[in-house]
Order: structure tokens, then C-alpha cells, then sequence
């Protein structure tokens, strides 16, 4: 097994298979996540020595799952980070203001959103449990961590197994609230059945992006076909199962999905939902053929549907003014064509 292939269930497997008791492989994952060095444990609770013995090649393998190849700092606190697996695929974390890491999942995505550009190369490979949780292993060695959004590059629903090993590690042994971790999705049945089995119960955002199915289906080309409608019901339902609310997506797209025709959309699928509404004005690139509306009408929507009874937040995409959206510094190290274009005016 290469050393990407190194994910959580193999870690474990490994470590029992040498001789440690579950507390020592509890210490071990412990100490991995919260960036001290394995071997750190009171004496008298000490591993094995064949374990002790196999902790340097093992810390070497870990540091291996991802390392940074370049740090892009953000005017807003955030920094992006475009990050080297261990086969040299790259993905993209970034680390957000307020104690936050946005991970991808998998290198490229098979979703294909309009107006993603994660999307424009297809899906590449599968992320391991190991090199998910390995992000914010990396984002812990520059700051606190105590929030994790699966946000980043791929779609979580199509990596469910190793996402959701990742979630219950960082639940657990790393020290994470389960409400801070938050699985993002363009909304899959598979999501619905297999969350809220979970020892650890993650958040759900759901991008959603219009009420309208048709033109839903047209900005998600290979989404689910699951009415807007029946969505919203299915992520109620895993609301009142936890007890968190649902943090709905929204990219604004100026003359597509910024008209009342969707505010009454929302206003009818949202009102009286325990929810919040994430409105993100489009970050610009060149030749996708989108614009994000103005600020004044960006703000006029949140008000709007504040005014009637839904709690919404005009957000802006972390390190907008770095051209950062989701998949344009991969796309930057990746794509000799993308390399030689200006940077879209922000």
C-alpha cells in the first residue's frame, strides 16, 4: 500500500498488529491530531517497544500525507494553502479566521458546478481518512483549530467512508465539537441515510444555489436530481435529529439566481426552518461566463429575507482577494493555460 493509501482504519490496523492496546492507539491518534510528537505518554502507560520502535517511520509517513507547497495570506485573516500529497497530487485547505479549516476531500471533484473551477479537471482520485484528517494536522501547526468544514476541493457524498472515518477521528481523539464539523454537500440520499448513524454527528451545509430544479439541475449538471423542495425536507429532518441547524448555500450568480422569483423561493422552502441561509457572492474567473451581482442587491437579499424571518449572512468567500476560490490555486499549479491568465478583477 503506497503511502497515500495510508488512511485511519490501516493506522490502526498497523498498530494493533504490533502489539499496542487500544489506549496506546488512542494516545497515539491523540497526539497525532493535536501536533505533539507520537511517543509523548507518561511512562507507566508506555506502548509496547515493538510500537515505541515503529513510531519515527510512522511519524514520517504521517508528515508525508500532506505537506504545504505554497501559502497565499488573504487580506481577511484567511490563508490559503495549495497542499502536496504524498503521489504529489495537490488539493487546496485554507485556514480561516476564528480558529477554523476549510479541507477538501478529494482531488478534483466529479460534480462539475457551473461556476466551480474544482470541477473543470473532473475527479482525479479519492482522498484517504488519513490525508483528510493530515489538513488540519497542517492547519494546527500554524494556529488553533477548533472548527472543520469539508468545503474544499470535492464532493463529500462521493467519498463517504473516508470522510465520515475523518469526522469521527476529529470528533473523538481530536478534540473537535461535533456541531464545529461541518460536512457540505450538494445533497445526496446516501448523506441522509448514513449521517445521523454516526458516533459523532457532524453539521450539514447543503449547497443549494436555487429553488428552481431546472435551473438547479443546470448549475449541478451531475447532482442528484432531488427536487429543491424534498432537499430542504430531507436536511429538516436530519436538523431536529441533531439539533444543529442547516447552513444552506448560496452563490450569487448576477441575472441567474439573484431575482425576487428565488427570494419567494427560499422565503416558502425556509420559513419557519431552523436554518441559516449563506449568501456568497460569486468570486470571479475568467472565461466562466458568471458575474456576482452588486453589493447593493447582494444586501438588499439578506435584508429581504432577514425581514421575513430567516436568519441570513452576506458572506464572502475567504481570500477573495487572492483570485482564491475553491480550485484556482490548484488550478494555477496544475494548468499551464490557467497560468497565464490575469487574475479576475475582485
Amino acid at each position: 500500500m503506497g503511502m497515500q493509501g495510508l488512511g485511519i482504519a490501516h493506522l490502526r490496523q498497523r498498530l494493533r498488529e504490533l502489539g499496542a492496546k487500544p489506549e496506546h492507539v488512542e494516545r497515539i491518534l491523540r497526539n497525532w491530531t493535536g501536533v505533539r510528537p507520537l511517543e509523548t505518554c507518561e511512562p507507566a502507560h508506555a506502548p509496547p517497544k515493538a510500537v515505541l520502535g515503529a513510531l519515527p517511520r510512522l511519524t514520517f509517513e504521517l508528515d508525508a500525507l500532506a505537506r504545504v507547497r505554497g501559502e497565499h495570506p488573504g487580506d481577511d485573516g484567511s490563508v490559503r494553502l495549495l497542499v502536496e500529497l504524498a503521489d504529489g497530487q495537490t488539493v487546496e485547505s485554507v485556514l480561516l479566521p476564528r480558529d477554523g479549516v476549510c479541507v477538501s476531500t478529494q482531488v478534483g471533484c466529479a460534480v462539475g458546478c457551473a461556476f466551480c473551477m474544482t470541477g473543470r479537471s473532473g475527479l482525479l482520485r479519492q482522498m484517504t481518512s488519513g490525508e483528510i484528517v493530515a489538513q488540519v494536522v497542517l492547519a494546527r501547526r500554524c494556529r488553533a483549530v477548533k472548527k472543520v468544514v469539508f468545503m474544499g476541493m470535492g464532493e463529500p457524498a462521493h467519498n463517504m467512508d473516508n470522510v465520515l472515518g475523518a469526522i469521527e477521528l476529529l470528533g473523538t481523539a481530536g478534540g473537535i465539537g461535533h456541531k464545529n464539523l461541518v460536512f457540505s454537500t450538494v445533497g445526496d440520499r446516501r448523506v441522509f441515510a448514513r449521517l445521523p448513524q454516526g458516533r459523532v454527528k457532524p453539521a450539514l451545509a447543503l449547497s443549494l444555489h436555487s429553488t428552481r430544479a431546472d435551473l438547479r439541475a443546470q448549475l449541478l449538471p451531475r447532482a442528484p436530481r432531488i427536487d429543491p423542495g424534498e432537499l430542504v425536507e430531507l436536511a429538516d429532518e436530519y436538523c431536529r435529529a441533531t439539533g444543529y441547524p442547516i447552513q444552506y448555500q448560496w452563490t450569487l450568480l448576477e441575472g441567474v439566481n439573484d431575482g425576487d422569483e428565488e427570494l419567494d423561493g427560499i422565503v416558502r422552502l425556509l420559513g419557519g426552518k431552523y436554518a441559516v441561509m449563506n449568501l456568497i457572492p460569486y468570486n470571479e474567473v475568467d472565461g466562466a461566463g458568471f458575474r456576482r451581482p452588486s453589493a447593493e442587491r447582494a444586501a438588499a437579499m439578506a435584508l429581504h429575507l432577514y425581514r421575513h424571518g430567516i436568519l441570513a449572512k452576506l458572506r464572502q468567500s475567504a481570500g477573495q482577494d487572492i483570485a482564491g476560490g475553491c480550485g484556482q490555486l490548484r488550478a494555477r499549479a496544475v494548468l499551464p493555460a490557467f497560468n497565464r491568465q490575469p487574475a479576475a478583477a475582485t
